[in-house]
């Protein structure tokens, strides 16, 4: 048996396109894209957006969402997303520039809190006679 043949070719895959040693966690949600237990491209899609980023593990408990063993930031998330999505591209054979157009259906973030408006500074007034002790020592 040759090693190229112990290997599934959508796993191949995944290890030549995300090849280098920096990539590493890329190519794991590559293969994680090739083994989903999808049975279609729609399916594994929608399975790379629930392994790719964090929500609530218990319903209406925000704070449960760090209980999800997703990558964590924003970006890694979406890095992630595409990489998994890549590995979905290889098991149903889809071709490269419908997956490059895939775009994860997440809900928007929420809006930033309103920063309170700075306070105004009263300007500095250089000390009265009144303020400065007059002993001497």
């Amino acid at each position: 048996m040759i090693p190229q043949q112990w290997t599934p070719p959508c796993g191949s895959q995944c290890t030549h396109k995300y090849a280098a040693l920096t990539q590493i966690p890329w190519r794991v949600f590559c293969k994680k894209g090739c083994d989903a237990d999808s049975d279609s491209w729609e399916d594994c899609v929608s399975d790379c957006s629930e392994i790719c980023y964090k929500d609530p593990v218990l319903k209406d408990r925000q704070w449960s969402a760090y209980i999800d063993r997703s990558p964590g930031a924003a970006s890694y998330s979406e890095e992630c997303f595409h990489a998994c999505v890549a590995g979905c591209g290889y098991k149903f054979e889809v071709e490269s520039e419908e997956v490059n157009k895939v775009k994860p259906k997440r809900p928007p973030p929420p809006p930033p809190k309103p920063q309170p408006p700075p306070r105004a500074k009263r300007p500095m007034q250089p000390p009265s006679d009144e303020d400065v002790p007059t002993s001497s020592a």
